[in-house]
């Protein structure tokens, strides 16, 4: 139960931990300082491997690229550190960034975008095809998401002020989410749901920003388990390694480590005995 430390950079903002099954390594991101890093458990090596725009959350392609979401609506696809434009920008989001993406079961992306001036945020879904469409608005902050074992749910998590997961139906052929409601309601005196993955016996990890904690909910929404870390803000979780048994933590606030905690900003890993499931991969392809 205690969380072991991997790497620490310090991250204003750490976030989207992803494990690449083509290249056994274990990518994440500082959001705001604009940096991915990459990280190898048989070695122990851990890297920046990208500096550049900010990079609110990324997906794997099917030929292990990364599908890279960044700042007024940006998608490029980043492969040997070369960039190829989907999307150059959404007129309505200038001041905006991406937070938060997931690949869905059919290559399709659904990617939240946060404003930075205090507004609404919103939704998006990226098809496979490089067309985007607003699939949700008026979200304070678009965060972490996941699908039910079968496929036929998907939860997505609104940070602040409703701190709340949300369950849809979905639906694998068109991509629709439908019927709104609540999965878990964060008390007013715990932190905010943040990044969230759902492991292979169909439980809930959601991070808690804010909270000191990484929180498991039973499929009914009952918390199942409380993991404490070294940092306040807990950004988000992945499973990975071959057997999707090792449980990675991002977190944030390395800017401040006597307010936010010693591990502030590092990357943790867990080893419980619990396996995850593989994420799916993002099938974008070029208009």
């Amino acid at each position: 139960m205690e969380p072991e430390l991997i790497a620490d950079y310090e991250c204003i903002t750490g976030e989207n931990p992803l494990w690449h099954p083509l290249e056994k390594r274990l990518y994440w991101v500082d959001i705001l300082k604009g940096r991915i890093f990459r990280y190898d458990p048989i070695t122990g090596k851990h890297e920046i491997c990208y500096e550049g725009e900010k990079v609110g959350g990324f997906t794997i392609q099917k030929d292990g690229s990364l599908l890279l979401f960044r700042t007024k609506g940006n998608v490029v696809i980043w492969k040997n550190g070369k960039s190829t434009t989907v999307i150059k920008e959404i007129p309505e989001e200038l001041e905006n960034r991406y937070n938060d993406v997931i690949a869905d079961p059919a290559g399709r992306v659904f990617c939240g975008i946060l404003s930075e001036q205090f507004k609404p945020g919103s939704l998006y879904r990226l098809d496979t095809n490089g067309s985007i469409t607003k699939v949700l608005e008026n979200i304070g902050c678009p965060n972490g998401m996941g699908f039910t074992l079968d496929c036929k749910q998907m939860y997505f998590t609104d940070t602040i002020p409703a701190k709340t997961i949300y369950l849809f139906n979905y639906d694998k052929k068109t991509g629709n989410i439908t019927n709104q409601r609540v999965f878990v309601k964060v008390p007013p005196t715990d932190g905010g749901p943040d990044g969230m993955t759902v492991d292979a016996e169909g439980y809930v990890w959601s991070a808690s920003w804010d909270g000191w904690s990484l929180v498991r909910y039973t499929p009914q929404g009952v918390e199942e388990r409380r993991i404490h870390f070294p940092a306040k803000q807990v950004s988000s979780v992945t499973f990975g390694g071959e057997d999707l048994k090792d449980i990675y933590v991002t977190t944030a606030g390395g800017n401040n480590k006597a307010e936010n905690g010693p591990g502030a900003g590092a990357l943790f890993r867990l080893r419980l005995g619990i396996k995850g499931m593989p994420e799916f991969y993002s099938h974008v392809q070029l208009k």
